[in-house]
């Protein structure tokens, strides 16, 4: 594997540890800014938009540019966001520079994921991909607890600049490892890659991205109370529980790019079947202590196996326009995050326990399985409909490097 992927697990890292650590200073930030918890949680909000809308809009309008400038680029607006973080004067000045913040978190995993599989053979693609997800699942173990740790005791803001000071290394990174790439134009220019997001099985990709990921936070948004209500854990010991999903996500994304690498859907529908098993056990598992710490690693393992093969399927799916379905898919991601913890929300404030969320949880990833199972069979028949010569190139539907990289 190239050293390359590490320039873009540092970037990950940053923007992992900038995407949770809210939800651990949100105490802290309401006290300074003098508004409730609940209008703080606007900011994880605020972040959240700006990645769905982000995502998309920067991919298609840095199509034709050298995709290693978008990397360095992308990162630099990212310390923007997170240094006028740190130096926001109010509540308002705050919501807005989270949303700047978020606005490049899409496009950088996207555009990251097409250089990273650019620069592997066809064999290593998925495992490619989990390397450079794999700065976003530590970023879990290790950077959303130190950055709390330096938010409770240095201040929130200090938090942010020390995200900052991420991105710089990031920068540094990418400048030094990242080969340079000639400035590009897409085979069918920028319509054209916004048309190849029309097909179909793009479409049964993200919805399946939307219905897994939203499994997994139907529950995990409502882990604290599991473990402190359902598994009887201390306030205090949460943190060390969380960093146990980092471990499972870790060991889940690792696994799940090498399996794809051999069976790309054989792995999203063990990755699926897992989580729904799993979150269907979580009422037996937050019984005791012992099973319930169990049930958060299995639920980070169950869930990121499933990270690397819808990445490089959308991908796949939409080779014309690989960057901006991989985008895409990091919006479909989130759009994940605010609809599973809507839902599951729903399942607690009808009174259904307070394991409840991840019943609701296992749901959703039943509907996940069923929007595979739809997309398997439309590239089947799109295989039988294909003349002889082009079955093969129907079925991989693999991208063509988008890229001469010389050095």
């Amino acid at each position: 594997m190239p050293l390359a992927l590490l320039a873009l697990a540092v970037g990950a890292f940053g923007l992992g540890t900038t995407e949770f650590v809210m939800m651990g200073l949100l105490p802290d930030v309401a006290d300074d800014l003098g508004i409730s918890i609940p209008t703080a949680g606007h900011l994880v909000s605020a972040y959240a938009l700006g990645v769905v809308i982000g995502a998309p809009l920067l991919a298609a309008v840095t199509a034709r540019m050298s995709r290693r400038k978008v990397l360095i680029g992308l990162m630099g607006l990212f310390v923007v966001g997170n240094a006028a973080s740190a130096f926001a004067p109010g509540e308002y000045a705050l919501l807005a520079a989270r949303f700047v913040s978020g606005l490049p978190h899409g496009a950088f995993f996207g555009v990251g994921a097409v250089v990273a599989t650019g620069m592997v053979a066809p064999e290593r693609k998925a495992r490619s991909v989990s390397l450079m997800f794999l700065g976003l699942t530590l970023a879990n173990i290790a950077g959303v607890p130190v950055a709390t740790l330096m938010g409770q005791h240095l201040g929130w803001r200090a938090t942010f600049l020390g995200v900052s000071a991420i991105g710089l290394a990031a920068i540094a990174s990418l400048a030094l490892l990242i080969p340079h790439d000639r400035t590009h134009a897409p085979r069918a220019g920028l319509r054209g890659e916004v048309a190849a997001l029309r097909s179909l099985p793009v479409w049964l990709a993200l919805g399946t991205t939307v219905a897994g990921f939203g499994a997994l936070f139907a529950a995990y948004s409502y882990i604290t109370p599991m473990l402190t209500d359902a598994a009887g854990y201390a306030d205090s010991s949460v943190t060390v529980l969380l960093a146990l999903f980092g471990v499972g996500a870790t060991a889940g994304n690792l696994l799940g790019g090498r399996l794809a690498d051999h069976s790309l859907r054989g792995t999203l529908f063990g990755g699926l079947t897992s989580l729904v098993v799993v979150l269907a056990l979580f009422p037996v598992l937050m019984s005791t202590q012992w099973s319930a710490a169990l049930a958060v690693v299995l639920l980070g393992t169950a869930a990121f196996v499933t990270g690397s093969p819808l990445q490089l399927m959308v991908m796949e799916k939409a080779s014309a326009a690989p960057s901006l379905a991989s985008s895409a898919n990091q919006a479909a991601f989130n759009l994940a995050n605010a609809g599973g913890a809507w839902i599951g929300g729903l399942a607690l404030a009808a009174g259904l326990g307070v394991t409840s969320p991840a019943l609701t949880g296992a749901g959703l990833a039943v509907l996940g399985l069923g929007v595979a199972a739809v997309a398997a069979v439309v590239d089947r028949r799109r295989v039988a409909a294909a003349p002889a010569g082009r079955e093969r190139l129907v079925a991989s539907h693999v991208p063509e490097r988008a890229e001469t990289v010389h050095h």
